[in-house]
C-alpha cells in the first residue's frame, strides 16, 4: 500500500485549511449541490468540494438557472465556486457580486475548458495564450475579491506546440492568486492519452511562492498519494476518478490520515447510492422526475465493472421516478462484489483532437483583439 510521510503539509487556500488537500473538480453538470453533498457525505466533510462552472455574464445578469447553481447547502464550508469568464470588466463584476452579496468563500477561475464552443472564441484552454488578458482577468479578480482567496484550474497549454502553464502560472503569482491547478493535459489531448504528471512538477519548481496541484488520471486514492510523491504538488484535484464513485472522496481521506482502509462496495451498496443520488437530484430541481432524467447520465458510471446485461442498462437509462429506477435496481444480481478492474478511466476520453480557435489567434500571443465579446456564454456549462 502506497504511503506519504506524516509530515505531509496541509494545503492552505487563504484562510481556508484543506486537509487532506483533496479538491473535487468543477464539471459542467456534475458537481451540482447533490453530488457535493454525497462526496461530502463520504469524506465525513474533509476536503473541498468546488461548484459547477458558473459563467460570470450569467452571473452578473442573475440568470435563474445560474442563481440556482450557486446555491450552497448550510453544511458546505467553505462555499466555493468556479467562475468562467473572458472579460476582465464582468470578472471583476462577478466576483465583487460574489463579495458583496457573501454568495461564496473562495473563488476558482476556469482556464481549463477544452470544449469547441469554448475554444472557438478565445476562451477556456485557449485564453491563456493571450498573456495581457489573463493578467487582466486575474488582476480584476483579485483585486475585487477582498480577503476571499482566488486560484485558477488551466491545462498545459493549447498542444504540444503552444505551452502555456508555466508562463500562466508565472502571471498568476504576480497577480495575486492564491494556488493554482494544472490538469496535465493540453486542449488537444481533451480527456485522452495519459496526464503529463512532470509538467505538475515542473510548474511547481517554476512557481514554489503558493500551491501548486495536480489533475489528471486519479482512478483511485493510491494514485494520489502517487502523483503527490512524484510532482511534489500541494494537493490533488480529483475530477473524472470519481464519477459513479463519490465514496472516492472517503478512501482519500483514510489514504490521506494513513489507513489501508478503501471502499469496495457490492452491487446492493452502489444501488442504494444511485437511488439516494437521484432522490437529492430530484429534491434540487423540485421535480423528481426531472431529477431522475438528470440522474440517467450516472447510471454507466455507477454500474462500471459490474454484470448487468445490455437490456438492463437501456432500461435503466430511461427511468423517470424514483420507484422504477429501485425497482429496476432490484431485479439485478444484488449480491455482486466489487469487481477487478471496475477502477479506471470514466467518462470522456477521445484526444488528439485538432483545437478550434478564432482566426489567427495564435499569430501573437500579445494581440488579445481576437476575442469576442460572446466567448462568454450567457448561460453555465460547457
Amino acid at each position: 500500500m502506497t504511503t506519504l510521510a506524516p509530515s505531509l503539509p496541509q494545503l492552505q487556500i487563504g484562510p481556508h485549511t484543506v486537509q487532506p488537500p483533496v479538491v473535487l473538480a468543477p464539471m459542467a453538470g456534475i458537481t451540482n449541490a447533490p453530488f457535493r453533498t454525497l462526496c461530502r457525505e463520504f469524506s465525513g466533510g474533509k476536503g473541498l468540494f468546488v461548484s459547477e462552472m458558473i459563467t460570470t455574464r450569467a452571473l452578473v445578469e442573475r440568470n435563474e438557472k445560474t442563481m440556482q447553481l450557486i446555491h450552497f447547502d448550510a453544511s458546505e464550508t467553505p462555499r466555493s465556486i468556479q467562475l468562467y469568464g473572458v472579460d476582465p470588466v464582468t470578472v471583476g463584476k462577478a466576483v465583487r457580486m460574489i463579495v458583496d452579496e457573501d454568495l461564496a468563500d473562495h473563488i476558482d477561475l476556469n482556464f481549463g475548458c477544452p470544449v469547441p464552443k469554448v475554444t472557438r472564441k478565445g476562451g477556456g484552454s485557449a485564453l491563456p495564450y493571450k498573456r495581457p488578458l489573463l493578467r487582466a482577468i486575474l488582476g480584476e479578480a483579485v483585486s475585487n475579491a477582498g480577503d476571499l482567496p482566488v486560484t485558477i484550474k488551466m491545462r498545459k497549454g493549447i498542444d504540444d506546440d503552444h505551452t502555456t502553464y508555466l508562463d500562466a502560472g508565472r502571471i498568476a503569482v504576480e497577480e495575486g492568486v492564491t494556488a493554482v491547478a494544472l490538469h496535465g493535459r493540453t486542449a488537444a489531448q481533451h480527456y485522452g492519452g495519459t496526464a503529463d504528471w512532470d509538467a505538475i512538477a515542473r510548474l511547481k519548481e517554476h512557481v514554489p511562492e503558493i500551491p501548486v496541484l495536480g489533475n489528471g488520471d486519479i482512478w483511485c486514492a493510491d494514485d494520489a498519494l502517487r502523483m503527490m510523491r512524484e510532482t511534489g504538488c500541494d494537493g490533488v484535484v480529483v475530477g473524472r476518478g470519481c464519477l459513479g464513485r463519490p465514496w472516492l472522496f472517503g478512501d482519500l481521506v483514510n489514504a490521506f490520515e494513513g489507513t489501508g482502509k478503501r471502499e469496495a462496495p457490492g452491487l446492493r451498496e452502489v444501488a442504494d447510492v444511485m437511488v439516494r443520488h437521484a432522490t437529492l437530484l430530484g429534491e434540487w430541481i423540485g421535480d423528481e422526475t426531472r431529477g431522475v432524467i438528470d440522474f440517467r447520465k450516472h447510471v454507466a458510471w455507477y454500474l462500471k465493472g459490474f454484470s448487468v446485461g445490455s437490456e438492463m442498462r437501456k432500461k435503466l437509462a430511461i427511468t423517470s421516478s424514483l420507484e422504477e429506477l429501485a425497482g429496476q435496481l432490484a431485479e439485478l444480481d444484488l449480491d455482486q462484489s466489487w469487481p477487478d478492474g471496475a477502477d479506471g478511466p470514466r467518462g470522456r476520453t477521445s484526444g488528439n483532437n485538432r483545437v478550434v480557435l478564432p482566426d489567427g489567434w495564435l499569430k501573437d500571443p500579445y494581440d488579445c483583439a481576437g476575442v469576442s465579446p460572446d466567448a462568454e456564454l450567457d448561460t453555465s456549462g460547457g
